[in-house]
């Protein structure tokens, strides 16, 4: 997928003296300093980029998002109270867009099914990448069908749940972060997971074939 190769910036406890620096930066940010703003972005571009390449599929799109989200982020900066990570709070920003986004685009409102969990075996993409057999021309056209496949269901998925299953299966966010991220409660985030899994999975159950 592209950008899969950024880094990524997780969202576990920083080093002391990494998390005194960010912190600088962003009350120096905050006083309007454009350098401090400016090393932000740095830190964190790729991270966002990332995200919103998963969410919306589609290069162009992702930069726009990407430019939107730190646009708000710098009108919002004064509104940042250190209560969450500064990464918590700008994914909340860029899932927000990204979201607005696809909303814009006509994606489907999310239907209610039943709230149980499903993370037992692999989720629906990875299975059906097992199909595949890898380095094999023969299977090259199959390949390109199982891709349009798998895209075409992920714009089946709600805006909710697919965003919920971009942070857990290509970020390996941690349920509870994604609720965070998001802006959603754990258990709204694991019912989302359980949903897009289950639809995902129904649309690919041939694949392995």
């Amino acid at each position: 997928m592209a950008l899969a190769e950024a880094e990524s910036i997780g969202l576990s406890a920083q080093p002391e003296s990494v998390a005194h620096s960010e912190t600088a930066l962003i009350e120096a940010a905050q006083k309007k300093d454009p350098v401090a703003f400016e090393e932000l972005v740095r830190l964190y571009e790729r991270s966002v980029l990332r995200l919103a390449m998963n969410m919306l599929r589609s290069p162009e799109d992702a930069r726009d998002a990407y430019q939107e989200a730190f646009l708000k982020a710098y009108r919002k900066l004064d509104t940042f109270r250190f209560q969450c990570s500064f990464h918590t709070w700008l994914y909340r920003i860029t899932t927000n867009v990204c979201l607005d986004q696809l909303r814009r685009k006509g994606v489907r409102k999310e239907v209610g099914v039943d709230d149980r969990d499903d993370t037992k075996g692999l989720n629906p993409l990875q299975a059906a990448q097992e199909a595949r057999v890898e380095g094999n021309p023969d299977r090259a056209f199959e390949g390109q069908a199982l891709a349009a496949r798998i895209e075409t269901a992920l714009e089946q998925l709600s805006p909710n749940e697919r965003v919920v299953f971009e942070l857990r299966h290509y970020d390996g966010m941690r349920l509870r972060a994604i609720g965070e991220a998001v802006g959603i409660s754990e258990e709204a985030a694991k019912n989302s997971l359980f949903r897009a899994t289950h639809k995902l999975r129904a649309a690919l159950q041939d694949a392995r074939a």
